[in-house]
């Protein structure tokens, strides 16, 4: 038995601001994937899975009750004995999106009286789908917006314009032209966790500084980014971008692994490339931008780059 396959994500826009209302960007990522699977000889990698999928279940089960989503619990449950797992490429703690795929696939294949993605999918319909999304994936980190299982799971870009107003977003097609302009993710080489750094986040907003740099200035610039993206307005989009890497080095510290850091800055004063988070950070992916990709490799030539997009 195999499931159908589900995608990772990157939020190329939005990391924290979301929390607080700015716009976000997400897009679906197929180099990594992920699909329920069954095997008579499973390795510790499955093993270990099946056990967190019969965790999730028991989970699943606690929040029938809340009336948001209901699921054909005995099926779930009867096809863990059986020893089902998720067979996934997606690195966990990297940012893009590991526990979104799986509760896309858990969705897909249990829930009953599910939106399917064939459906008129109205403001309303994705709004019931992001709510039960970050109900189900509340299960991995504490708490979730639902918008990795959600990009998953319509394998769309999702347009983000506050927390009640989403909507699949066309993205420009990308240039085949030149291609000298590129995002780029940055293996940092280390394992990031969700939790602690959301915890972080939360403890800093209890600043009225904080608040402040993040309403005037990071959600300031994250807005005009996801506009100049949709736009394709290369120009603006750059410009905005050294702002909010610089915003975000400047007041996001423990997000950056420390060995980061002198890079970071370097891209900002040479204009060679810019770094962002993707995701949470802490480690994981870092994302990158550069309007000359020959130019950021050559400046990051001790890094493992892969292209996410081009210019």
């Amino acid at each position: 038995m195999k499931g159908p396959l589900f995608y990772s994500k990157i939020l190329l826009f939005g990391e924290y601001g979301i929390i607080k209302d700015s716009k976000g960007l997400s897009i679906p990522y197929n180099f990594f994937k992920g699909a329920l699977k069954v095997s008579d000889n499973p390795d510790e990698q499955a093993v270990k899975s099946n056990k967190n999928l019969n965790n999730f279940a028991e989970y699943l089960e606690k929040i029938q009750d809340k009336d948001v989503v209901k699921f054909d619990l005995q099926r779930l449950k009867d096809d863990v004995i059986s020893g089902m797992y998720f067979d996934s490429s997606i690195p966990q703690g990297y940012g893009v999106g590991s526990s979104g795929a799986l509760v896309a696939a858990i969705y897909d294949k249990y829930a009953e009286d599910k939106i399917t993605v064939l459906e008129n999918l109205t403001r309303d319909k994705l709004l019931k789908l992001k709510e039960i999304f970050g109900l189900m994936e509340s299960f991995f980190h504490g708490s979730s917006s639902g918008l990795d299982p959600l990009n998953s799971y319509l394998s769309l870009p999702i347009l983000i314009n506050s927390k009640d107003n989403i909507e699949p977003a066309g993205i420009p097609s990308q240039s085949v032209d030149h291609k000298k302009g590129a995002v780029f993710l940055l293996d940092s080489g280390i394992v990031g966790e969700t939790a602690p750094m959301v915890s972080i986040f939360m403890e800093n907003m209890k600043q009225e500084g904080f608040r402040t740099m993040l309403k005037n200035q990071f959600v300031k610039h994250t807005d005009a980014c996801v506009d100049d993206f949709l736009q394709g307005d290369i120009k603006s989009l750059f410009s905005n971008i050294k702002q909010l890497s610089n915003v975000v080095l400047d007041n996001f510290k423990p997000m950056i692994p420390k060995q980061f850091h002198a890079l970071w800055k370097n891209g900002i004063e040479t204009n060679d490339y810019y770094l962002k988070l993707c995701g949470s950070g802490g480690g994981g992916y870092i994302l990158g931008f550069t309007q000359d990709l020959d130019k950021a490799q050559a400046a990051l030539k001790d890094y493992k780059l892969e292209v996410v997009y081009n210019f």
